[in-house]
C-alpha cells in the first residue's frame, strides 16, 4: 500500500505568486521504502516535505492533492499525523521542547494521552535501542549535537510512526557521528520497515541505501529513479546536479571520459559503484593485470609552525572553561596560523572548535593564555578597532545574524548610511553569494543553505582582514561550494586570513592550506590537507579510502582520476 500519494502538486509562497516553489509534482512512496530526495539549496525539497505533515506546511497557495494512506492528508487528524509521521528538522534545537533527556523521550508520548506504564516502556525501550542510558538524567543543554539529534531520533520513534521524514538531518554533525546517526536511519528502515524520506547534501552515506532517489530542480521533479541509474542521468543530461553524486559516482564517469577503452569491458561486468567498497573492488578490476606505476600525487609544502615568522593569529597556551566548577573546554591551545591563508579546524562535536573561534574574537575569555592578533594582544584591541574592518565571524546559526524583516535591510544595516555606494555593495555581494533573488525575501522564511549564503554576504560586507567562519558549508549545496571556494580564494588574494571549522572533511581536504585536528580540548595535528587526510583511517575523505589500496596519498576525487589516467 502507498504510504503517499502525490497528484499533481504546486505550491506558491506569499512572497513569490508568480514563482512556483514546487511545480506539478506527482510522486509515490509505498510502505517500507527509502527514499532520498536531493537537489540544490532553494529547489523545494524542504518545502516538499513540510507538505507531507499538515502542521509543518508552509502558508501559500497550494495546489493538487497529497494522500496519505489513500486519504486525503488534510482531512487526516493531528493525532493520527502526530504519531504517524514523525518529522526531523535540520538543527536539533529547533525540536527539543524540555530540559532533560528522559523527558524528552516521553514529551511526544504525554502529548498523545498514554498512560504511564506504557511511556515508560517505550522510554526504557528507546533508550536502550538508541544507546541513551548514559545520558538518560542529564540536561539536555549538557548534550552534544550529535547527541541531540539521536535524541529527537529516539524522541520520534518512541511514538511508532509508520513514516519517518528527515531534513538535512546531519548537517550540524561531524563525519563520523553523521556516518553513525544514518546508520541508525537505515537499521529503522530494515528492521521495523518505516518509512524513511530523507534530504541530505551528503550523499555518501545514503545514496546506496536508497530503494529510490527523486531529484528536484527549480520545484520539478527531473529524476526518479533507482540510484544506480541517476548518475548515468545526471552525466548524460550533463545537469549540475551531478557535482553532488557520491565519489564513487563521480570517479567511476571521471576515469570513462580519460580510458573509455578499459573502462567499458570493467563497466559490462559491474556497473557504476555507489560505495566505498565498490568502488575500490571497481578499480581492482579496473587495473587487473596492468602494472601501477604511478601511485603518488604531489604533497605541497609541509606545515612547519616553527617557520610561520609572522602569523595573523597566534593562539599561546589558552585554557577556558564556562563555569568555574565545570571541565576546561579547551586545555592548552597553541597554534599559528599563516597570513592570507585559509586555516581548516576538523574534530568531533564538543572538542573545542567553535570555542577556540570564540577566544580569537574576544567572545570566550580564557583564563590562561594569550591571543594575538597581528602581533597584538587581543585584549589591547578596542572593540571598535577589532571589528570595523579587522575581523568578522561567521556563527554557526546563521539565523543570528539577522535582525530585519528582509535580507537587503540586514544587508543594508552593514554599510553607512552615508556611504554613496551603498547600492552597489548590496547588489554586488548578492550576486557574489548568489542571493539576488531573495534580498526581499524575510531571512527565517529562507531555506538553511540559502540563510548561510545571506549570513555570509553580511558578513563580507563588514571587509575583515581576519575572517572567522564556523561550518559555513553547512546547509550549502554542491554547486555553491565551488562558488564558496571561489570566494574564498579571492579573499585570500586581497590580503584575507580565514579560519574555518568544518565538518566538512571533503571541502577541507580540496581547499584548505591547512588543517588541524581537535580532540578533547586540544590540537592532536597540524599539517597540510594532503599530508593530513592521507594519514587517517575514518577523518579522510571517500576518494582516499576507495583507492588507499592502490594509490599511496589520493585525497580528492580529480587525485584518483588523474592518477587512473597516468597508469591507463
Amino acid at each position: 500500500m502507498a504510504h503517499f500519494e502525490i497528484k499533481n502538486l504546486s505550491f506558491y509562497y506569499p512572497a513569490a505568486p508568480k514563482k512556483a516553489a514546487l511545480d506539478d509534482i506527482s510522486l509515490t512512496i509505498e510502505q517500507g521504502e527509502y527514499v532520498t530526495v536531493c537537489g540544490r539549496s532553494g529547489s523545494g525539497k524542504t518545502t516538499l516535505l513540510k507538505h507531507l505533515k499538515s502542521v509543518l506546511a508552509p502558508h501559500g497557495k497550494l495546489q493538487g492533492e497529497i494522500y496519505f494512506k489513500g486519504k486525503p492528508l488534510k482531512d487526516v487528524d493531528l493525532r493520527t499525523q502526530s504519531s504517524e509521521i514523525g518529522y526531523v528538522m535540520q538543527n536539533p534545537d529547533n525540536q527539543i521542547v524540555t530540559d532533560k533527556v528522559w523527558h524528552e523521550l516521553a514529551f511526544g508520548l504525554e502529548s498523545l494521552g498514554y498512560d504511564q506504564k506504557t511511556i515508560r516502556l517505550r522510554v526504557a525501550e528507546m533508550a536502550s535501542y538508541f544507546g541513551i542510558q548514559d545520558w538518560f538524567h542529564k540536561n539536555v543543554s549538557e548534550l552534544s549535537g550529535g547527541q541531540k539529534q539521536l535524541l529527537n531520533l529516539a524522541s520520534i520513534m518512541a511514538m511508532q510512526p509508520s513514516v519517518l521524514i528527515l531534513d538535512e538531518p546531519t548537517s550540524q554533525l561531524d563525519p563520523i557521528a553523521a556516518s553513525d546517526f544514518l546508520n541508525t536511519v537505515r537499521k529503522i528502515n530494515r528492521e521495523l520497515r518505516t518509512t524513511i524520506i530523507i534530504t541530505e547534501h551528503r550523499l555518501e552515506d545514503i545514496f546506496y541505501a536508497s530503494d529510490r532517489v527523486i531529484v528536484i530542480e527549480n520545484g520539478k521533479l527531473i529524476a526518479n529513479d533507482r540510484p544506480e541509474n541517476i548518475g548515468e542521468f545526471l552525466k548524460g543530461e550533463n545537469n549540475q546536479m551531478f557535482a553532488a553524486m557520491p565519489t564513487p559516482v563521480q570517479i567511476y564517469y571521471g576515469v570513462q571520459d580519460y580510458c573509455a577503452g578499459q573502462l567499458n569491458a570493467v563497466q559490462n561486468s559491474y556497473g557504476c559503484p555507489l560505495t566505498v567498497r565498490e568502488g575500490a573492488e571497481w578499480l581492482d578490476k579496473l587495473f587487473d593485470g596492468i602494472e601501477v606505476k604511478e601511485t603518488k600525487v604531489e604533497k605541497g609544502q609541509k606545515y612547519i609552525e616553527e617557520d610561520i615568522k609572522d602569523p595573523a593569529v597566534e593562539l599561546q597556551e589558552l585554557w577556558f572553561r564556562y563555569e568555574k566548577d565545570t571541565p576546561d573546554i579547551l586545555k592548552g591551545i597553541s597554534l599559528k596560523v599563516p597570513k592570507n591563508s585559509l586555516f581548516a579546524i576538523v574534530g568531533g562535536n564538543g572538542t573545542g572548535k567553535s570555542t577556540t573561534l570564540k577566544a580569537v574574537s574576544g567572545i570566550c575569555k580564557p583564563y590562561r593564555g594569550k591571543v594575538l592578533i597581528d602581533g597584538k594582544r587581543l585584549d589591547k584591541y578596542k572593540s571598535a578597532e577589532l571589528f570595523k574592518g579587522m575581523m568578522a565571524m561567521l556563527p554557526q546559526d546563521p539565523q543570528s545574524l539577522f535582525v530585519h524583516k528582509t535580507v537587503k535591510e540586514d544587508l543594508g544595516e552593514m554599510i553607512s548610511s552615508k556611504d554613496t555606494d551603498k547600492e552597489a555593495k548590496i547588489k554586488n555581494v548578492a550576486e557574489i553569494c548568489e542571493i539576488t533573488e531573495l534580498l526581499d525575501s524575510h531571512p527565517y522564511d529562507l531555506s538553511g543553505g540559502e540563510q548561510q549564503r545571506a549570513a555570509l554576504a553580511k558578513v563580507l560586507l563588514t571587509e575583515p582582514k581576519i575572517l572567522l567562519l564556523d561550518e559555513p558549508t553547512k546547509g550549502i549545496d554542491s554547486f555553491f561550494k565551488l562558488k564558496f571556494a571561489e570566494i574564498m580564494e579571492k579573499l585570500k588574494a586581497q590580503g584575507v586570513t580565514i579560519i574555518m571549522v568544518s565538518h566538512d572533511v571533503e571541502f577541507c581536504a580540496k581547499y584548505a592550506d591547512t588543517v588541524s585536528m581537535f580532540f578533547d580540548g586540544g590540537i592532536v595535528t597540524t599539517n597540510t590537507p594532503n599530508r593530513f587526510f592521507s594519514g587517517n583511517s575514518f577523518y579522510t575523505t571517500a576518494a582516499n579510502r576507495m583507492s588507499r589500496h592502490l594509490f599511496e596519498n589520493t585525497i580528492t576525487n580529480e587525485d584518483v582520476i588523474a592518477l587512473c589516467q597516468k597508469n591507463l
